[in-house]
């Protein structure tokens, strides 16, 4: 017991470094979209997809530099991903001890099932750290406001971006995308530190450790 706070709290920190890289990413990709990317995309469609075409060299850097942005923001999303559920499988494990990482995995994978069962899976393990009562309003608040923006930011990918990147733009990601994103991001990780405060309370950590055996 004496290393599951400091274990917990790093499980923790991973999520507000990947989710911190994952908004940089964006960010960068948004920037370049905006400042170069009609341009660009304009570009590829004069020369043909043609890499031997008068003036495709001159495209090459800001391609080189595009792609490093896509591969850099897939990889970040893809490391916040990995970071946030092993973060979910620990503080389960924190309340139940050894529970299966199979529940998890199918509430975030499964279509339709991933609308609605990870907040609610977060929901229980918040509960199953026995919290004071009086902060059950406001962890609702708080859990149904990062569900919310998440949802808009995936429908906003889902929806909005198909319909952008057909007008010509290299991903269609704008200022609104990822302003919802970053919104969704750092709710997360304010459910994130709730969970990880509750669990590592020095009253629960009392209660959990077993009293010394009296001869």
């Amino acid at each position: 017991m004496r290393h599951a706070p400091s274990a917990a709290k790093r499980s923790a920190s991973a999520v507000y470094v990947t989710l911190a890289a994952q908004l940089a990413a964006m960010t960068a990709l948004v920037i370049f979209d905006q400042v170069r990317g009609r341009r660009l995309a304009a570009e590829i469609v004069t020369l043909g997809g043609d890499a031997r075409a008068p003036g495709a060299e001159a495209v090459v850097g800001a391609v080189t530099l595009f792609a490093v942005l896509m591969m850099l923001a897939v990889g970040t999303l893809a490391a916040s991903a990995s970071a946030y559920l092993t973060w979910l499988v620990r503080a389960r494990r924190a309340n139940k001890g050894a529970s299966p990482s199979g529940p998890v995995m199918a509430a975030w994978l499964l279509p339709g099932v991933n609308l609605i069962a990870p907040v609610m899976l977060v929901d229980q393990v918040w509960k199953g750290a026995r919290p004071p009562y009086d902060r059950r309003g406001r962890w609702l608040a708080l859990v149904a406001t990062w569900w919310a923006s998440w949802l808009t930011a995936l429908a906003l990918v889902m929806v909005r971006l198909p319909l952008r990147g057909s007008s010509g733009e290299l991903t269609g990601l704008s200022g609104l995308e990822l302003g919802v994103t970053a919104v969704a991001a750092l709710l997360c990780a304010c459910t994130v530190r709730e969970v990880t405060r509750v669990q590592t309370a020095p009253s629960r950590l009392h209660h959990l450790t077993p009293a010394p055996m009296i001869s």
